[in-house]
């Protein structure tokens, strides 16, 4: 479980704290357990990188509800990733989920992933852990306080390092946005 207020922060800072948690995904076949080791901060309307940039529509309405709730997309014409809403009610931010470590679960993360070369790329991309997790598009908009999800945060903030995010275009792929933050040593961060 986790203080919502934690959350109703901008993503930047939120993403610090996110580095160490654990989510879970609880299914019918399962539960599997991720420990986050990379992600990205997106800032919304302040953001040219966010999806949020151009203001509230039907894709992003969920970025601008409450913090602690999951924000769905499709990408590439193949993917969905997912982010954890942050800043309080009326502001968009959120955190991509770029990478972790597979701590509950690994059999099952490793059958929905069945090309994966080692468990370190179980959940190593974002849309790599959403498989992982088995989160589908049909989860945006599900609060992470709530079954079949749980989101954990740490107690103490895991070190990291940070850079510019990865695959975004243009201005807000800058290095004026050093918003992609990972625990160094990981395996399981994206190269």
């Amino acid at each position: 479980m986790f203080d919502r207020e934690a959350l109703a922060r901008p993503a930047n800072e939120v993403a610090l704290d996110l580095l160490g948690a654990t989510l879970s995904r609880d299914s019918e076949e399962g539960r599997v357990t991720i420990r986050l080791t990379e992600v990205e901060a997106y800032l919304g309307e302040m953001d040219p990188g966010s999806h949020a940039f151009r203001g509230l529509t039907k894709r992003t309405t969920v970025m601008f509800g409450e913090p602690g709730h999951l924000y769905t997309y499709f990408t590439y014409g193949m993917h969905v990733c997912a982010n954890v809403v942050c800043s309080p009610p009326g502001t968009a931010s959120a955190v991509l989920l770029r990478g972790g470590e597979v701590v509950e679960g690994l059999e099952l993360a490793r059958a929905r992933r069945t090309t994966s070369r080692s468990d370190a790329d179980l959940a190593r991309g974002p849309a790599r852990l959403v498989v992982a997790l088995g989160v589908t598009l049909a989860d945006g908009g599900a609060d992470l306080a709530t079954s079949p999800f749980d989101l954990t945060l740490p107690t103490v903030r895991a070190d990291h390092d940070a850079g510019p995010r990865t695959g975004v275009s243009g201005e807000g792929g800058s290095a004026e946005y050093p918003w992609r933050f990972w625990i160094p040593g990981e395996r399981t961060v994206s190269p």
